[in-house]
């Protein structure tokens, strides 16, 4: 149906996202689960699995096809249960840190022979980068902050990118920040070669329409005009290899008593989409990623109407579009709602930038 599809074509055996770039702020809006849901999530590295425990579910269900995603999740986990909340930022690499051997350590003890030796094949990389620096995606923003950010930008530029304005502020710093080396490094190091090589898989632009480059462009001034750079905990990420002041919803203060007393809801599963589906599940909300734009039309249609059958009435469908416009397909019409002024909405608040739509439909009774 969907997922066979994509593992031919693309590798899941490395690390991928060492944490997740889609705003939890913004999927935990979309998805509105009431309390005692049951939600389903592409698993990633995790935070936005354990972000979705702040709605008081039922239970996530943690799905993906990569051991090693689920790997990053089960070490978040035993995360939250063992550390208080200032070492699991340090372990994350949102803050410094010269203990991070010592907590990795202390919590790999605990986890399964497996888990044990993938952890210590990258003890090394946890320690020099956090466990949210390691994996592929984040290794490609490591390359351009120490090597190509420097050609056209200054420490105390960069420094002073990130220090809160208003909008007019904003506009003002970005003509500055908007030069001829700035968008020839765009077309460079931000092309789908570029990324496919470096960042993400190159299967993951098979069905890609339009420029990469121009629709990042739009995007990050959207996200250093209209946002602040400032409360961006993504892009704070992105220029310096912290998370800075900002925090995602997962590793905020306010949140990690109540990620850790959830942790028993959290349901782990190293499974496709269709694997999962043919238990005949009832889920009230998913969180779907960016997983359509991997597929072709007559797999996105199928795997569609097979989430969409899987779905209580009244449940959510959430998922990212970039350079792949997908939507349900026109004969699942009449089952759906589409909530495009909430998406609009929300997706113009989304501080993890990339994407060019939110999508939300609802299934109806």
């Amino acid at each position: 149906m969907t997922d066979a599809d994509i593992a031919d074509r693309a590798r899941f055996d490395a690390i991928r996202y060492a944490q997740v770039w889609e705003d939890a702020d913004v999927l935990v809006e979309a998805l509105h689960p009431a309390p005692g849901a049951t939600l389903a999530s592409i698993g990633s590295a995790g935070d936005n699995v354990l972000a979705l425990l702040t709605t008081d579910p039922a239970r996530v269900v943690a799905l993906d096809l990569s051991a090693a995603q689920l790997a990053c999740l089960r070490l978040r986990m035993a995360a939250y249960a063992a550390l208080d909340h200032a070492a699991l930022l340090e372990l994350m690499g949102s803050r410094p840190s010269r203990r991070r051997g010592a907590l990795l350590d202390r919590l790999t003890d605990g986890l399964d022979a497996a888990d044990q030796q993938f952890w210590a094949e990258r003890r090394a990389a946890v320690i020099r980068h956090g466990l949210g620096g390691i994996g592929k995606f984040e290794r490609y923003f490591r390359i351009f902050r120490r090597w190509v950010l420097p050609l056209v930008s200054s420490r105390r530029q960069v420094a002073a990118l990130l220090e809160p304005r208003d909008h007019d502020g904003r506009a003002a710093f970005y003509e500055t920040w908007n030069n001829w080396r700035w968008r020839l490094l765009l077309r460079l190091f931000f092309s789908r070669a570029a990324m496919g090589r470096l960042g993400r898989d190159p299967a993951f632009f098979d069905f890609a329409e339009g420029s990469l480059t121009d629709h990042l462009a739009a995007r990050i001034r959207h996200a250093l005009v209209e946002l602040d750079p400032a409360d961006n905990p993504y892009l704070h990420w992105i220029l310096t290899g912290r998370h800075g002041a900002a925090l995602p919803l997962a590793l905020r203060p306010e949140h990690f008593a109540t990620i850790r007393a959830r942790l028993d809801r959290v349901d782990i599963r190293h499974q496709s989409l269709e694997a999962f589906i043919a238990d005949s599940p009832v889920v009230d909300g998913w969180n779907l990623s960016d997983v359509f734009e991997y597929m072709g039309p007559s797999a996105h249609a199928a795997a569609y109407r097979a989430l969409l059958d899987a779905t209580r009435p009244g449940g959510r469908l959430v998922y990212w579009n970039m350079l792949t416009p997908r939507h349900a397909p026109a004969e699942l019409s009449p089952r759906i709602r589409p909530r495009d002024d909430e998406a609009h909405r929300l997706w113009r608040r989304d501080k993890a930038f990339f994407y060019s739509a939110l999508v939300i439909e609802e299934r109806l009774s």
